[in-house]
């Protein structure tokens, strides 16, 4: 007589105690995630209305601006423009110079870093000469690029351009550096050529190295833009917190910082969901992998 294949089912108890668990860890994260925007909230609140209170009675909203007045200079942007045109217009060009730096910056900091990554000799012979050009303080090429490039466009995407490569270059750098060399020399048993095991093994490896360096990466690029335009500019928000600093407009250069970070803030949200997309490949890591949240390029393993 053949054995039954029947599967036994589980017990009805079973299956309820599994569903209510479930329910229950549901319960709890939501529960969990509530609690935390609602502190967030708190903070915030409370945060303002501190500086709203201590502006209206004790310091000089002249010097340290308060709440209320930057929501009315945000309003007056946003529903009336500003003294150089619509606020729209302003973002637009600041934006327009990030994202050409950060993609110009991060293509070359990635291709540069994966090359040095693999050949010990150009890593070598290039050491000190990227040493030496990541000492150099950035910010005060802007000034350079003003003269090299005129008050256009071009001036602040090479500032972004120059701040943006080295956050990604270290990265890429080191992920290239951090391939498993015996999966590298199984490959090459199995004949696979140079080309086969850089675009196969080295860069899905070091995948998440770089993806990791582009969230600082766009913040970087955004600096750069405002950082050339305060140089000098005929649009952009780095003018508009300008010619604040230059009127004493204190709530005009609070509310240039508000539509600066939430822009950062939305660059930051659609880089972990591109993240998360482009590693939903990749099995569970059991070492280390560098987080999203770690935004300080590595600058201190470069070249061993």
């Amino acid at each position: 007589m053949l054995p039954s294949t029947d599967v036994p089912t589980p017990e009805p108890s079973t299956v309820d105690e599994q569903a209510a668990a479930v329910r229950q860890a549901v319960t709890l994260r939501r529960r969990r995630r509530t609690s935390m925007w609602t502190v967030r909230i708190a903070l915030v609140v409370g945060l303002l209305s501190i500086w709203q209170l201590a502006a209206t009675y004790w310091i000089d909203p002249f010097f340290y601006s308060k709440p209320s007045l930057i929501w009315h200079r945000l309003a007056d942007w946003f529903g009336h423009g500003t003294a150089f045109g619509s606020i729209w217009e302003q973002i637009g060009v600041t934006l327009e110079e990030a994202v050409a730096g950060f993609v110009i910056g991060s293509l070359a900091g990635v291709l540069l870093g994966i090359l040095l990554g693999r050949s010990r000799f150009l890593a070598d012979v290039c050491a000190p000469f990227i040493k030496a050009a990541n000492a150099v303080p950035r910010i005060v090429l802007a000034s350079l690029f003003v003269i090299w490039f005129g008050l256009g466009i071009s001036s602040k995407v090479a500032t972004a351009v120059v701040l943006v490569f080295f956050a990604v270059f270290f990265n890429a750098f080191q992920g290239a550096r951090e391939v498993d060399r015996n999966l590298v020399d199984n490959a090459r048993i199995l004949g696979a050529g140079r080309r086969q095991v850089l675009t196969s093994i080295v860069v899905p490896s070091a995948t998440s190295w770089i993806l990791a360096s582009l969230h600082s990466a766009f913040g970087f690029a955004l600096i750069g833009a405002v950082v050339g335009e305060f140089t000098g500019a005929d649009r952009g928000l780095g003018l508009l917190i300008n010619n604040a600093q230059g009127t004493f407009d204190a709530a005009g250069i609070y509310a240039g910082m508000i539509v600066i970070t939430v822009i950062a803030l939305l660059a930051e949200w659609l880089l972990t969901i591109a993240e998360g997309r482009l590693l939903r490949w990749r099995p569970p890591a059991t070492g280390h992998r560098p987080r999203a949240a770690d935004l300080i390029p590595l600058t201190r393993k470069e070249f061993r």
